[in-house]
This record gives structure tokens, C-alpha cells and sequence, in this order.
């Protein structure tokens, strides 16, 4: 998923599903600034811990509904959704620069599902199917806390 979001040093990225820490850790290596969401506080401050540990600061953590995405920082260079949804989320298309990338898993969450990358141009988006995948759901709202 990181090598199709083809992420370059100035880009700004946002993550919706920050689980770990580690993806957002290892974004954050490749561009200039990284926002990753979750809907569990406990993910969110167990991996804002590993951030400060570890020395990166260009990582903003918070607790959200990832389906919603980032309204206030966006437009986003990147975006990577590390949930299935049934189809790519309207608000996270939204929120893509033109000439944007968004890398984020499809279909039904109990079946094979397609990670796609999609593209933002002039005139819409362009979808490349990459390969059969297996993610859980993309849920909206907040976790229990």
C-alpha cells in the first residue's frame, strides 16, 4: 500500500486507521507531514507514546470517525485507508489534491476484497485495481472508550 501511494518528501498525508503507530511511523519517514485517525482512544494514545518515543513530530494523531476524514486539514496529497469500504468514501474523495492518490481497499467485508489506488485529475478520478485483499470493515462513528 505505501509503494502505490508513490509518497514524495513534501507531501502531506492523511491515514485513516492509525492501529499501531506503525504505518504512520513509517510515512512519516517519506513525506513532510502525517495525520492518522482512529476511532479507538486507547490506539490513538498507545501510539502517540511510540511517536514521542521514537522522535517523530510530524505526526498528528487524534480520535475520529475515519469515514469523515479530515475536512479542516485537507486538501490531502495522499490518503490511505487501512478499512474496507464498500466503495471509496465521498468525504476522503473530497478531500484529495488534484493529482492526488488515495490507496484504500473495496468490496463487501465478507468477501475478497480489491486495493485500489485512486486519482484525483482535472475532470474526476482515475481507478486502478492493484490486487485482491482481505480488510476489516470501515466503520463510522467513534469506538467505545
Amino acid at each position: 500500500m505505501t509503494q502505490a501511494l508513490n509518497v514524495g518528501p513534501r507531501d502531506t498525508v492523511l491515514e485513516i486507521g492509525t492501529g499501531s503507530g506503525y504505518q504512520a511511523a513509517i510515512l512519516s519517514g517519506l513525506c513532510r507531514r502525517v495525520y492518522t485517525v482512529d476511532r479507538h482512544r486507547r490506539l490513538v494514545q498507545e501510539a502517540e507514546a511510540i511517536f514521542r518515543e521514537l522522535d517523530l513530530f510530524n505526526i498528528t494523531a487524534q480520535v475520529s470517525d475515519g469515514s469523515r476524514g479530515l475536512p479542516d486539514q485537507a486538501p490531502f496529497d495522499r490518503i490511505i485507508v487501512t478499512a474496507a469500504a464498500e466503495d471509496p468514501p465521498g468525504p476522503l474523495l473530497a478531500q484529495l489534491k488534484i493529482g492526488g492518490i488515495m490507496v484504500v481497499p473495496v468490496g463487501q467485508s465478507d468477501t475478497v476484497q480489491t486495493l485500489i489506488r485512486v486519482t484525483r485529475t482535472e475532470t474526476g478520478f482515475d481507478y486502478d485495481e492493484l490486487r485482491q485483499v482481505r480488510f476489516v470493515p470501515l466503520v463510522e462513528g467513534l469506538g467505545q472508550t
